[in-house]
């Protein structure tokens, strides 16, 4: 076993050989991980078993669905490797050209980041998603989960790494942490010149720590506060499908919606529609029921727990959706800019006036017009598998895919100009 420093001293040494492969040696070594990710399919369902066995009862049942995995899943990850190898290489793109002045030709070039850390909880098809794009992008990657998937984690990752060697590339290009205390993780925060980006994928609490304690490069990522507002001038079975598909489809993601908003005029029709869709029938199907905190307004049309102080700020990750009667779209953008984390919002209106008001005015990182806030996904924007939603806006926001995990540098070719 290796330390923290021991690995990131190893990152780095493979991050400069990693930095001059070219795009063909790159997906030659994403194509092979993907082919030793199938071939070790049973060896990493196996130590996700154990992983199960042996959170079942410490996390909740929505985090087991974000632990677990299956015979699709693997295959979406090796398929997802095979994916960004089909993408455009990022590194090398001419980002500007032009010539000074003085006669010097600048050009502005995309290059890798160096080393990239990431630290994420629960969700080992992460440990294959952050080595394909850290791989694609020329960078060497760092990777600490959680304890509670240590073995899923550590069965992809010898996987990942045969197919680099296979392939030519070395081996430390992906490196996972076997320390998964504490401590290690605040290695990575401060490992200044070893680590030139971390990533937290998480909750509000790993997040929260990272932003405050890291001393190197971080990006804020994950935490999901999303609204879906449903506007007086909604089509009410639209509003139904996209409310029912951002909250119940996968609960357990930053995408999925924690708050609706309903518009004053539509709410008396709206409300008990939405009731019998997200908790009666849900319920006489077996499924779990939407557990409503309805405000105030909301509690007087429709049956339900009454909002706490916190549910409008709160990424329940559940099956619990906060409601909030407005009485105004500017209300509703009030509400939203208030609450939410920048994550991803929602309007669900046939008025085009109010969809451009609420794609202007709401200040998230994706706004959606009548369609579900899931669609936030580095996949579903054609970017491949992704390395978080980030919530921030300098350097990287949204879906991080290969393009948010470069930098650039300059170049300038002379004729003896000197200054």
């Amino acid at each position: 076993m290796r330390t923290t420093q021991e690995l990131l001293r190893a990152a780095a040494g493979a991050k400069r050989a990693l930095a001059l492969c070219g795009t063909e040696q790159k997906n030659r070594a994403l194509l092979a991980a993907a082919a030793s990710l199938r071939a070790a399919a049973g060896e990493i369902l196996a130590q996700n078993a154990k992983d199960l066995a042996a959170a079942r009862g410490q996390i909740p049942d929505t985090m087991l669905d974000r632990l677990a995995l299956t015979e699709e899943r693997v295959e979406g990850m090796a398929a997802g490797l095979e994916a960004v190898a089909a993408l455009p290489d990022p590194v090398g793109r001419l980002l500007e050209e032009r010539s000074l002045a003085n006669g010097l030709a600048l050009q502005k070039i995309a290059v890798p980041m160096g080393t990239v850390a990431i630290i994420y909880e629960s969700r080992p098809n992460v440990t294959a998603d952050a080595a394909a794009l850290a791989v694609k992008s020329g960078n060497a990657c760092v990777l600490r989960g959680g304890k509670e998937a240590f073995g899923s984690n550590l069965a992809v990752a010898r996987a990942l790494r045969r197919g680099l060697a296979a392939a030519g590339l070395p081996e430390d290009a992906v490196c996972l942490v076997e320390d998964t205390s504490r401590a290690s993780a605040a290695e990575l925060m401060t490992a200044n010149g070893l680590v030139d980006l971390l990533i937290p994928r998480g909750g509000a609490g790993l997040i929260r720590a990272c932003i405050q304690q890291a001393t190197v490069p971080c990006i804020q990522t994950g935490t999901g506060i999303c609204h879906v507002y449903v506007d007086a001038a909604a089509d009410p079975a639209m509003a139904l499908d996209i409310l029912d598909n951002a909250k119940t489809s996968r609960p357990s993601v930053c995408n999925a919606a924690e708050v609706c908003l309903v518009h004053r005029e539509i709410a008396p029709a709206f409300l008990p529609r939405m009731k019998a869709r997200l908790v009666d029938e849900r319920a006489a199907k077996g499924l779990v029921p939407v557990q409503l905190r309805l405000c105030s307004e909301a509690a007087a049309i429709i049956p339900g727990e009454g909002a706490g102080p916190d549910d409008f700020d709160t990424e329940f990750l559940d099956y619990i959706l906060a409601v909030k009667v407005v009485g105004s779209l500017e209300e509703a953008m009030a509400h939203i800019a208030a609450h939410s984390t920048g994550h991803s919002e929602a309007i669900v209106t046939r008025n085009e006036a109010a969809a451009a008001a609420f794609a202007a005015g709401v200040d998230s990182a994706a706004v959606y017009i009548n369609a579900s806030t899931r669609f936030t996904d580095g996949g579903e924007f054609g970017l491949g598998c992704e390395m978080g939603i980030s919530t921030q806006k300098l350097h990287a926001r949204g879906p991080m895919g290969l393009a948010e995990l470069t930098s650039y540098k300059y170049i300038l070719r002379g004729a003896g100009q000197t200054r």
